[in-house]
């Protein structure tokens, strides 16, 4: 029986409508940003006042998490919706299982068009030969993306990058040439009608440090490596604004959602020196944790809570929320807001939507947040949190972070109210017993899941597939 041609151009037209209004997502994510690196929590020398025009237009989430306190791992939290070693992202460099169900395979499953810009890491360390080439079996074009710009691991001006897997060397700063490339993908997508997925991943500021001088003028009384650390920021954000506008000039500001946030906490204050090749690492001040405790790599607040902004204009009511949420809830978020498929992302996942968020304060999470990296465990109960926990910092020797001493330290565990002792200097697991015992038992219980899901449960295999890559298969 055919159908009526009226009814076909109704059909027709209620299609052409439902692209039309859906919207445009692009996740925006620096690279080893402090918490406390935005002109928005008053930093004492950083002025960013593109960010702080996005904070004051849109959801700030003062206690936003990544869910790994690493480059790698954070990323996998963001393309999955698991906790990294679900993936099999187990650190730095870690290439991701191919099985996984990512958020940009999603986004095209519902008709949307996918980019990549930036920083990808998600399938080696380096790629010394080439930024990230076609061959590579976890480039982005294996993983969702229909077109991708960028490089395995890092880049600062003049970047040599890969598009879809050719070496094109680009002339400019980094983070302003992500988002003209970023705003041409985009621009080209709203003249085809279609609606946009885009991710934009800066290699800022993250070490090597490279930043144009008229960025580093105003640090002129701080170290030189702090000077050109946040030369980088001041370029990162003003290719915020760039975002911004362009978005505005194209007339589609209200039909995107931007989501900014960094991958791990920011650097430390101390110098680092390399045991493996005696290079130092200079510290970075300002202090880029605020007064949160510790840096990249730990579980402590200066580890894993960045800052987080959602900016949709018309659809979210401006205001600062303190309701913990972290990466994990990024894919359950994103499958709401832009009518993704439910089935799209792995049954057992790690995140939960924000969506309530967006209009109001709930009193409670309701579903705690996991942290797992190379056997460091954490989780994230509202106003605690439990670690079970080897202090990284206590395996600095002489200023060298010496791997035979942190390996000989004791894992202990750790509990915290964040909310009356938010530099975590009260460690409780003495004097809250109930407490320690009910998150010690849902910690192990999604621990012995995370094990599950790392020999391939989850997957309609019952394990996992060789990687397809030259390093040891499981």
């Amino acid at each position: 029986m055919s159908m009526p041609r009226r009814t076909i151009g109704i059909l027709a037209c209620l299609l052409a409508f439902r692209v039309l209004a859906t919207p445009n997502v692009i996740l925006v994510m620096a690279d080893d940003m402090g918490w406390a690196q935005t002109g928005y929590y008053d930093h004492p020398v950083l002025e960013t006042p593109n960010l702080d025009a996005m904070a004051a237009n849109g959801l700030r989430m003062d206690r936003f998490y990544s869910a790994a306190p690493q480059c790698s791992t954070a990323r996998a939290t963001v393309l999955t919706g698991r906790t990294n070693d679900r993936t099999g992202v187990a650190t730095v460099g870690s290439s991701i299982n191919k099985q996984e169900k990512t958020l940009s395979t999603a986004f095209r499953n519902a008709g949307y068009t996918t980019a990549h810009f930036g920083k990808w890491h998600l399938n080696t360390v380096n790629t010394p030969d080439h930024p990230m080439p076609l061959s590579d079996p976890h480039n982005p074009g294996e993983l969702g993306f229909d077109y991708w710009l960028g490089e395995t691991n890092q880049f600062n001006l003049d970047p040599l990058f890969s598009r879809n897997g050719t070496t094109e060397r680009i002339e400019g700063e980094s983070s302003e040439i992500l988002v003209d490339e970023a705003l041409a993908f985009i621009e080209q997508a709203h003249k085809q009608r279609r609606p946009a997925f885009v991710l934009i991943w800066y290699a800022s500021p993250h070490r090597p440090f490279e930043a144009l001088d008229e960025d580093m003028a105003a640090f002129e009384g701080l170290p030189e490596a702090s000077r050109v650390h946040h030369g980088e920021i001041v370029a990162m954000d003003r290719s915020i604004g760039m975002l911004r506008q362009g978005l505005q000039d194209l007339g589609i500001a209200e039909t995107t959602l931007v989501w900014f946030t960094s991958d791990n906490g920011g650097l430390p204050t101390f110098d680092v020196t390399r045991a493996s090749t005696g290079e130092v690492l200079p510290g970075v001040l300002p202090d880029s944790t605020g007064h949160l405790r510790g840096f990249k790599n730990s579980f402590y607040e200066g580890g894993i809570r960045v800052p987080g902004i959602i900016e949709w204009p018309g659809h979210l009511e401006p205001r600062i929320s303190n309701f913990p949420a972290s990466t994990l809830d990024m894919f359950p978020t994103l499958i709401e807001v832009a009518g993704l498929a439910p089935d799209d992302i792995n049954d057992v996942h790690d995140g939960m939507s924000l969506v309530p968020v967006f209009d109001a304060e709930p009193p409670r999470r309701n579903q705690p947040i996991g942290f797992r990296v190379q056997g460091q465990l954490g989780w994230l109960d509202n106003d605690y949190k439990l670690i079970y926990y080897r202090d990284y910092d206590k395996a600095m020797v002489d200023g060298v972070w010496d791997k035979e001493v942190f390996d000989s330290l004791t894992q202990e565990w750790e509990l915290y109210n964040l909310v009356d002792d938010p530099t975590e200097e009260h460690n409780l697991v003495e004097r809250r017993p109930e407490i320690t015992a009910r998150m010690k038992a849902e910690l192990e219980a999604w621990n012995e899941s995370v094990d599950r899901s790392a020999e391939g449960a989850d997957y309609p295999e019952g394990r996992v597939l060789p990687s397809g890559r030259d390093e040891a298969e499981p």
